[in-house]
């Protein structure tokens, strides 16, 4: 963007990078999304931004589908399988005279099974919603206006829309009430 070039404006040459709406209240976001949706969109080609949790509309919960879950359990039992392994593994290695009690004992090694079957989970957990944040959806920009956080507006937009298609998004995304078009 050259310092002349108003902001929210298109480059000259590039074509449009994506077209949105900032919406004053949920309501009109959804009234934008279910437009956003009869023009054929499917809701990954829809950007949605709110500083705040919309989980009261239907577009709250675009989005939310996540292996999170799959992938703490597996690192939980991946903690859980080293935990069984170091203690069998300490116990029969340096076995020694506990009076006629068995040498694997279950009460002691309840407490280290839990212990890393809980730091395998929490690790996995943490790895992914690391790796998930840095690494942006394949092919999608990030979609931001400042006026999300500062007046608390809700954005929904399409990032790199095809140019025979760009009126028809503007005009829908003008259509609900309170609604401010941008480009970039």
């Amino acid at each position: 963007m050259t310092p002349r070039e108003p902001r929210g404006q298109p480059e000259q040459g590039r074509g449009l990078k994506a077209v949105y709406a900032l919406y004053p209240d949920g309501a009109s976001a959804q009234q934008a999304v279910n437009r956003l949706r009869a023009l054929g969109l499917q809701d990954r080609d829809i950007t949605v931004v709110s500083a705040q949790p919309m989980e009261d509309y239907e577009f709250g919960h675009i989005g939310k589908k996540t292996y999170m879950w799959w992938i703490a359990c597996l690192g939980g039992l991946i903690g859980m399988a080293t935990a069984f392994g170091l203690a069998y593994l300490a116990e029969y290695s340096w076995a020694i005279n506990v009076g006629g009690l068995p040498i694997w004992a279950w009460w002691p090694n309840l407490i280290i099974i839990f212990e890393l079957t809980m730091l395998g989970a929490i690790a996995a957990t943490v790895i992914t919603l690391v790796v998930t944040a840095l690494i942006p959806e394949r092919g999608r920009g990030f979609l931001y206006d400042p006026e999300v956080t500062t007046e608390g507006q809700v954005l929904v937009g399409v990032e790199n829309p095809a140019q025979d298609r760009v009126s028809s998004f503007e005009r829908e995304l003008s259509a609900p009430p309170g609604a401010r078009l941008k480009t970039l």
